[in-house]
């Protein structure tokens, strides 16, 4: 979950006193000039780091020179040094400030004569100790963080301006909730008591707010008390969303919904992991058109593409990916990008790509800004694609090689890819052993703090304890208070029930699943394929033929991309037309597909048609479904290369495109 900081910067000023005469704070002839200066140079501007450098010539010792430079030096940043740089001068300016203006600070007046002519040292204050607290959660030193919003709250302003200290001190416990006081001296000892500590600051808030009225009501314009408010708001559903307290979250996001501080990007999140993922993805193309274009990880972004996953559409979701990784080149967010391409590409079945993805996202030095995802949360997405990566390799080559079982030439390249899957599962088990909000965020499928999709969680638990496992689920079924959710515990317990050979019982549970309300037949694409999947397996091993291949078209109709990296073999009746290659068809029939030339009621039929003339040959390839639906409509694949032509088409059969695949 994110929140932008500096949304304030256009939003809170509206609210601002109005211009009256007043007596000004007295100056040097030097800081007059400055502040001259200031009025007609905007600190956002990309000249600002020459008015830095002039106002620092003429003053050294004003705040405001150090204050532009700062600004300039974060508005620049994208990785550590860029924030580490900006620190030094934020930090003279906020030293500067605080000595020369420390009365001025400190004043607190409902009268506007008094208030007005010291208002923007106030607001200059907050908005620099915002960015350095910004600057310093950007380099993970929480701690700097935190002593930051502490230094800031003693003074006691009477508006926030552009800094909550109450919300940032439960957002800094918040985003470093895993750790302990042993870590940072702020934090309590689990993460409940870490979550209770936050929830208390976010309460202190309000009645500080409250307090401050009594203050500001003769000053400011009508509404600024709610907008003060909705930031508390924001935290609080945040929080709650992360504790899966749903009904307490929707109360919260319901009060800021008409506000401008309300969050689409963490509305649409909080949906997701309710299990309202058609909503979920609506609000989300909302948060896309309100990207502030921060250098930081949109959100929006990788998350929208697992919900694209979960529909059948990773082919959008690799485009999509592509077009941010385009966009933002190595800033913040690169990395995160390149996680969800590769995921994107290990669905859309070209692991090749995938791999590729996974290698650069690991080897990107992620600066993580102003979000609760961490370099804990990164490392493990990482390695997740990665594992499922190394399990679809052993079944690719199953897939291709129907005779894998007793071919000695396989069986290398098949000891090695199990040797590397099983040193990725236990980089992760371990992962998941040390990782403190395991129950919360992995065990529950859904979360706000979980950077995975639900499927992945299988291949993480499918060779480990499935009876804890299935404990665990069983557990999760019964607890959670999401409807929406608790078919996929079905769908995970079902599974561990096939693993432990328990194929009736975990027929009949599928059934109960399948048989669950509210399944979304445009985004629950993904999770009907791995029902039917786990169906026809269970029907194979409870020997009903007729069952099993009607199961498997089920399977394949969802989602055919994943077909070839499951232990389903696919039924495909064969038709075969024109100049016959037959170097084509043995290769192709190499291939772990139940090729027929009956016609039966759940078998879609394969038509090929060759052609050639001279060296150049040709195939028309096409697939209709039983009741007589194009399932792919005829297209052609020229060739040269009988061999490689007849896996290309292979795969083009369940709608995977490998034309821009390196090696074969």
């Amino acid at each position: 979950m994110k929140w932008p900081l500096r949304i304030f910067l256009f939003i809170l000023m509206c609210f601002n006193p109005s211009f009256v005469d007043a007596q000004p704070v007295r100056k040097s002839v030097a800081r007059e000039k400055i502040d001259a200066k200031r009025s007609v140079n905007d600190i956002n501007s990309a000249d600002a780091v020459y008015r830095a450098r002039e106002f620092i010539r003429l003053d050294s010792t004003y705040y405001v020179g150090w204050m532009y430079e700062g600004v300039y030096k974060y508005n620049h940043a994208a990785d550590f040094l860029g924030y580490k740089n900006a620190i030094a001068p934020l930090q003279k300016a906020l030293s500067y400030l605080g000595r020369d203006y420390a009365k001025q600070l400190r004043t607190r007046s409902s009268n506007l004569m008094i208030y007005y002519p010291i208002y923007q040292f106030q607001v200059d204050y907050s908005m620099i100790a915002g960015l350095l607290m910004e600057c310093y959660s950007n380099i993970n030193q929480p701690e700097k963080a935190f002593q930051v919003v502490l230094q800031t709250k003693k003074w006691r302003f009477q508006r926030n301006y552009y800094f909550a200290p109450y919300a940032y001190l439960a957002w800094i416990v918040h985003r470093n909730r895993f750790y302990t006081s042993a870590n940072y001296p702020f934090l309590k000892n689990s993460i409940a008591a870490n979550e209770a500590l936050a929830n208390r600051y976010l309460d202190s808030g309000l009645v500080d707010i409250k307090k401050n009225a009594v203050l500001n009501t003769t000053i400011f314009q009508p509404g600024y008390l709610d907008l003060e408010k909705q930031t508390i708001y924001h935290y609080k559903a945040i929080l709650y969303s992360y504790d899966l307290q749903i009904d307490s979250a929707m109360h919260y996001y319901r009060m800021m919904m008409d506000g401008p501080l309300f969050s689409y990007n963490n509305y649409a999140t909080f949906l997701a992991i309710c299990g309202d993922f058609h909503d979920a993805m609506f609000n989300y193309n909302i948060a896309r058109t309100r990207d502030m274009g921060d250098k930081r990880l949109q959100e929006w972004a990788y998350y929208s593409a697992i919900l694209s996953i979960y529909q059948n559409q990773p082919d959008k979701a690799v485009k999509e990916m592509k077009d941010m990784i385009a966009a933002v080149g190595s800033t913040p967010g690169f990395g995160w990008y390149n996680i969800a391409l590769a995921r994107s590409e290990s669905y859309n079945g070209d692991l090749a790509e995938s791999e590729r993805h996974a290698i650069i996202a690991g080897h990107f030095k992620e600066v993580n800004i102003g979000t609760t995802l961490g370099e804990s949360q990164y490392n493990f997405s990482v390695n997740m694609v990665n594992l499922m990566n190394d399990i679809r390799r052993i079944q690719q080559i199953k897939f291709e090689n129907d005779d894998w079982w007793y071919n000695i030439f396989i069986w290398p390249a098949l000891s090695k890819l199990e040797g590397k899957k099983y040193m990725q599962q236990y980089l992760l088990v371990n992962q998941l052993a040390l990782n403190p909000e395991r129950d919360q965020v992995i065990y529950s499928l859904f979360s706000s703090e979980n950077v995975v999709g639900w499927d992945e969680i299988w291949f993480l638990i499918r060779d480990f304890s499935t009876s804890f496992f299935y404990k665990k689920f069983e557990s999760e079924f019964k607890n959670d208070k999401r409807r929406l959710i608790k078919k996929y515990y079905l769908l995970f317990m079902a599974r561990l029930q096939m693993e432990q050979g328990k194929y009736t019982a975990a027929a009949a549970r599928l059934q109960q699943a399948l048989a669950y309300p509210d399944i979304d037949p445009l985004y629950d694409k993904l999770f009907l394929a791995r029902c039917y999947e786990a169906l026809s397996l269970c029907a194979k091993q409870n020997d009903q033929p007729a069952k099993a291949m009607e199961y498997t078209f089920k399977f394949y109709e969802q989602y055919p991309q994943i077909v070839p990296f499951s232990d389903v073999e696919m039924n495909f009746r064969l038709s075969v037309g024109g100049q016959k290659d037959e170097s084509f068809l043995d290769k192709i029939k190499d291939f772990r597909i139940n090729w027929t030339e009956k016609s039966e009621a759940s078998i879609p039929t394969v038509k090929l048609v060759f052609s050639h003339s001279g060296n150049k040959r040709s195939v028309n390839y096409s697939l209709t479904a039983p009741d007589g639906r194009n399932l792919i409509p005829a297209k052609t694949y020229y060739y040269n290369d009988a061999k490689y032509a007849a896996r290309q088409v292979a795969y083009l059969l369940f709608k995977i495109d490998l034309s821009t695949e390196k090696t074969i």
